[in-house]
């Protein structure tokens, strides 16, 4: 039997090598699928304002047009082309001035030949937006900041963002959240290269934003409620604490003599190479729980 054994290790191999091939493959079909679908949208706008335009300066993006076009596109292809999707479109269009393609009159136009240039756009901006799909553009078109909108951008090709998270982000203003304590500079700077970690109070957020936890302020809960439902709800948390942690242990124990002491949470971040600890309390902050924590902070230390 020990004689098989180099042969089922080779097997392992090729299973796992074939098992990596396969997902290689489906990703890189969705990401041309996406890729596709992006710059169609925009090129249907571009023919609606050559035609609209007809020699006019201006297009109008009229709403019976919109309205006579959702119709046909529809019959003719199904579902994707309503009223409202359309005008998406157009939106993305305007906000996004961004697409060029080395054959942008034609219809057989190739994923690898487009290119992005605009002066509206940073450079980091420039290159996160071909890793973005329809629906994170969608949700984008409702951010008018556009200071705001490019750091959104960048964030989410950064951290690999979901559109349902990009959402919540939106949803619970983390620019805003993060612009609270800077100067004019710093947000554009913010805008333009996304979130860079100088020091930490760049890697900490405040204030958090727990709606994920479903608990509401005048709700009865005790502290021990709200650490279950962090960790029932720890990939949701991880997103909101920021970048770089790492859960690491829930009721730490920690032994000061004979006496034994138990910290709620413990985090790691690999860009402050620290632990990050959180002690859970419910009501206003005492000297003993300040103590307390100068203890767990020396233990760490």
């Amino acid at each position: 039997m020990a004689g098989n054994k180099p042969k089922i290790q080779q097997y392992d191999n090729l299973v796992s090598g074939i098992s990596q091939l396969l997902s290689d493959a489906k990703n890189n079909i969705a990401r041309t699928v996406n890729t596709t679908m992006v710059i169609t949208n925009w090129h249907i706008v571009q023919y609606i304002v050559e035609y609209e335009q007809g020699g006019k300066e201006r297009a109008e993006y009229g709403t019976q047009l919109l309205k006579r076009l959702a119709e046909d596109l529809t019959k003719a292809f199904g579902r994707g082309f309503s009223w409202r999707n359309l005008y998406n479109m157009k939106e993305f269009y305007i906000q996004f001035p961004i697409l060029q393609t080395l054959s942008a009159k034609s219809s057989n136009f190739k994923t690898e030949n487009l290119q992005i240039t605009s002066a509206k756009f940073s450079n980091k901006v420039i290159a996160s937006l071909p890793k973005l799909t329809w629906s994170h553009f969608v949700r984008l078109l409702s951010v008018k900041d556009e200071d705001e909108r490019s750091f959104y951008i960048i964030e989410s090709a950064q951290n690999n963002w979901k559109e349902r998270e990009l959402n919540r982000q939106i949803n619970s203003s983390l620019f805003e959240r993060l612009v609270l304590s800077k100067d004019k500079k710093a947000v554009k700077e913010l805008s333009e290269k996304g979130q860079s970690m100088h020091s930490q109070q760049d890697v900490l957020k405040d204030p958090l934003v727990l709606e994920f936890l479903n608990i509401k302020q005048d709700d009865d809960y005790s502290e021990n409620d709200l650490e279950t439902a962090i960790i029932n709800n720890l990939g949701e948390f991880l997103l909101e604490l920021g970048k770089g942690f790492a859960f690491v242990a829930r009721q730490q124990r920690i032994s000061s003599g004979t006496e034994h002491f138990y910290i709620d949470l413990v985090f790691y971040n690999r860009l402050l190479r620290s632990f990050v600890i959180i002690d859970l309390k419910i009501g206003k902050l005492k000297h003993q729980d300040i103590g307390q924590m100068q203890m767990y902070v020396n233990y760490y230390d």
